[in-house]
């Protein structure tokens, strides 16, 4: 019980965990459960980034190459193989094996770069996986994409829902694991002050590069699952607009919070549908990118360090006053005493 009080998140995890495991038993509905699987699926995306951006300070443009990367795989795989289940786990681990090779390559050439240089570099480099996409229509059917099957215990939504949801507690657990190692405790230092970091020994760009290959993995996993959800890849999954999700999705929900990029997958997917579906009532909601850019701008004006940001300010405020008001009760009673 004593754990549980001086760690009020583990609560919160369990119980929020039961929820969603027990959510699609007590309430049927097939549209609901299409939502929160992609809720889960860029969440997991959404927490690669977050390590970027949130832990190491590193601002990417491209990390939509490695979420692309793993749908494609897994595409090409069910489409020019054959969907069995071994061949859905070397799709899978194919995608690993080509986004950690991939990011480990892209961080040796550009992490020694700063800010905006790395991340427009990081920009041109997704665009090239892009036009390969494009051009190699042999394989890819360019712009047109294509559709293909999957095994069949993936064809239940409720089996994939379930998997969708497991793997993304794994990995929450696993990267929450990871950020509070020691290795992680440098990754935060290099956030906070590279200079000083380097100063005390550390060699940086080896750093960055692990946390670089970590978070491409990562990002490519949540393509697989992506790509499996939809039954069908394009190129749109190596456009920009999938890298500014998950970075909205980190900024909304808190940078450096992990959770946070749970609540943002959450609040953007449900907005989008919530905002598509309004279309239907009136025209002007045909124009939802607009009123989602408002509502992101507010968030930042009134929640700039996030929602997770923003509840950890108001708790360490009120532990604050809770602990002057102690100390202040103990000085007014040693000083009753004393007189």
């Amino acid at each position: 019980m004593a754990v549980l009080k001086r760690n009020p998140g583990i609560v919160f995890f369990v119980l929020a965990a039961a929820v969603l495991f027990c959510w699609p038993f007590l309430y049927e509905s097939r549209s609901l459960l299409i939502l929160l699987t992609q809720v889960f699926i860029f969440a997991a995306f959404a927490m690669s980034y977050d390590l970027l951006l949130g832990y190491t300070g590193i601002v990417s443009f491209g990390h939509a190459m490695f979420f692309g990367i793993g749908a494609y795989m897994t595409g090409i795989f069910m489409k020019h193989i054959e969907p069995t289940n071994v061949y859905l786990f070397l799709s899978i681990l194919a995608a690993i094996v080509v986004s950690a090779i991939v990011s480990y390559i892209v961080g040796l050439l550009t992490l020694r770069l700063k800010s905006h240089f790395y991340a427009m570099l990081t920009l041109a480099l997704s665009g090239l996986f892009l036009v390969l996409a494009e051009k190699w229509r042999t394989v890819t059917f360019g712009n047109d994409g294509f559709t293909f099957r999957v095994p069949d215990f993936l064809r239940d939504r409720l089996t994939f829902y379930l998997i969708c949801l497991v793997s993304m507690l794994v990995i929450y657990l696993f990267l929450r694991r990871f950020t509070q190692s020691p290795l992680g405790r440098v990754l935060q230092g290099i956030r906070e002050n590279e200079q000083r970091i380097e100063s005390l020994g550390y060699q940086v760009i080896q750093y960055k590069i692990i946390v670089s290959v970590v978070a491409g993995v990562i990002a490519a996993f949540a393509g697989s699952l992506y790509g499996i959800s939809l039954r069908y890849v394009n190129t749109s999954v190596f456009a920009m607009d999938i890298t500014l999700d998950a970075l909205l999705m980190t900024i909304i929900g808190g940078v450096g919070t992990l959770v946070g990029a749970i609540i943002g997958s959450g609040i953007i997917e449900f907005t989008h549908h919530w905002l598509t579906e309004l279309a239907k009532v009136h025209w002007i909601f045909e124009r939802w990118i607009i009123i989602f850019g408002i509502i992101y701008i507010l968030v930042v004006i009134f929640f700039p360090q996030g929602i997770v940001g923003a509840w950890n300010k108001i708790r360490t405020r009120k532990k604050s006053a809770s602990k002057e008001k102690n100390q202040s009760n103990l000085k007014s009673a040693n000083h009753k005493a004393s007189s």
